[in-house]
């Protein structure tokens, strides 16, 4: 069997954190409905829409929610921010069995793992010190970081391409997530393996028809799908 020249390698891995490499167990339901508590609004009549549009930048849920309503949007996502980050500190989230490891692997690949969130930059950096990842890898991206537009744009992927130059292709990406979104913000940005994982919030058939090129039990079976593709 021969070898692919080095340009067809994958060496560029953006990977999810919350519901992929993150285990949270619920809590960005949790926060939500403490935030909405805190303005007063029922959580249950919103609920729904927070579920199908898990990956989704938490700002741009609220404001469809709040219906275009600016002030209103940005004040429940501080409200859900603080109460996710209230959630993280109190010890509530563990990585994916596997994670770490899996992320190690990549990288004694050869590969650049850049882990990429929803949430914005002080839930990130909470969660990423609560594991103790901070040093885990070489760049973590939330929407901010990417111009604000957060998934199911491919502003992240795209914003970890130009910010590492550790491919030459959008072809030679690799994306993966547990939602609809993340293999919406994959497929959008050209990547060549868009994987939906099952350990998060959508099913089989949602991340397929979403884009995923692939669908795993786990975050651990990444770097063998990686290097089979590359054979």
């Amino acid at each position: 069997m021969t070898h692919k020249n080095h340009h067809d390698r994958h060496d560029l891995v953006v990977l999810d954190m919350a519901g992929t490499t993150v285990a949270d167990g619920g809590l960005v339901e949790q926060a939500f409905t403490a935030a909405a508590e805190r303005l007063g609004e029922d959580p249950a009549t919103m609920i729904d829409y927070v579920r199908a549009t898990m990956g989704e930048s938490k700002i741009s849920v609220f404001r469809h929610l709040f219906g275009g309503d600016e002030a209103r949007a940005q004040q429940a996502n501080v409200a859900f921010e603080e109460a996710y980050g209230d959630l993280v500190g109190a010890g509530r989230i563990a990585p994916i069995p596997g994670a770490a490891d899996a992320i190690a692997v990549l990288q004694e690949q050869g590969r650049t793992v850049v882990l990429t969130t929803g949430f914005a930059r002080v839930t990130q950096d909470a969660i990423l010190d609560a594991l103790g990842w901070r040093d885990l890898v070489p760049l973590t991206l939330c929407p901010a970081d990417a111009g604000g537009r957060g998934r199911p744009y491919p502003d992240m992927v795209l914003a970890a391409l130009l910010r590492t130059g550790a491919v030459d292709d959008v072809r030679r990406l690799v994306v993966a997530g547990d939602t609809s979104y993340d293999m919406l913000s994959g497929s959008r940005a050209g990547a060549g393996l868009v994987a939906g994982v099952l350990t998060g919030a959508h099913d089989e058939a949602a991340l397929r028809e979403h884009g995923a090129t692939h669908v795993l039990g786990s975050v651990t079976e990444l770097p063998r799908l990686i290097e089979v593709s590359e054979a």
